[in-house]
């Protein structure tokens, strides 16, 4: 039942999907880890009925604040490593098996992160410009390439949750993540996943997430250059 690894799950309104989600995670983890950011609708009370762990924000503070109260309780508790994955249906649950094989395969890469197929037609255009020049511009501050760096689909091997501080709190926090990783000299590695939209919203703000985007890039450069000239 993987009891080394724990499945995250932020969440925030997302009752139409979270049952279904938990139900099918429960064939294979024994520990699954629901932190539910402020919803106002009944998901919090589906993934206590699942019988899963649930932590809960009283208002919604983003996803970034979401996946650090996971990590945190992952440090806690001992665990060696953590699946990130959304609750809304876009990450299937089957797939968390491709990222466990992997990891206990090849202990030396630090996060397996998912790579969806960004020239399908199931993915909307603006999500393709996106993902393709985000992808380009983090892999080479990575210094690695990173075909699909805004997958949530990731699992992390926690020494490196160890080793990073976080200081964003929304959808950048992926990408501080996965920079942050590459400077402290860990690999990260993609593993094929299916391309899956609903009907449903998306909760990214294009504006206001590109300009969080780059107060994080401008932050951990100048903090990185300042530690250097420091030492």
């Amino acid at each position: 039942m993987n009891e080394d690894i724990l499945v995250i799950i932020p969440v925030h309104n997302e009752e139409k999907t979270i049952g279904n989600v938990l139900r099918e995670l429960k064939k294979n983890f024994k520990n699954i880890l629901v932190i539910d950011d402020g919803s106002k609708d009944k998901s919090k009370e589906i993934a206590i009925k699942e019988g899963v762990q649930v932590i809960s924000h009283e208002v919604c503070k983003g996803k970034g604040e979401a996946l650090k109260t996971g990590f945190d309780f992952a440090l806690k508790n001992n665990f060696k490593a953590v699946i990130t994955m959304d609750g809304d249906g876009q990450h299937l649950p089957e797939e968390t098996l491709k990222f466990v094989k992997k990891y206990r395969k090849k202990k030396d890469i630090g996060i397996w992160i998912g790579k969806r197929d960004i020239f399908s037609r199931k993915m909307p255009l603006i999500r393709k410009i996106t993902n393709l020049s985000m992808s380009i511009l983090i892999s080479l501050l990575s210094f690695q390439w990173i075909p699909d760096t805004q997958c949530g689909f990731r699992l992390i091997k926690t020494d490196i949750l160890k080793r990073i501080r976080l200081y964003t709190s929304h959808f950048e926090t992926e990408s501080e993540i996965l920079i942050k990783t590459a400077w402290h000299m860990y690999k990260i590695k993609s593993i094929p996943i299916e391309t899956i939209y609903n009907k449903e919203k998306s909760k990214i703000k294009p504006i206001n997430d590109t300009i969080r985007f780059f107060k994080m890039l401008l932050f951990i450069i100048y903090s990185q250059l300042f530690k250097k000239w420091k030492n």
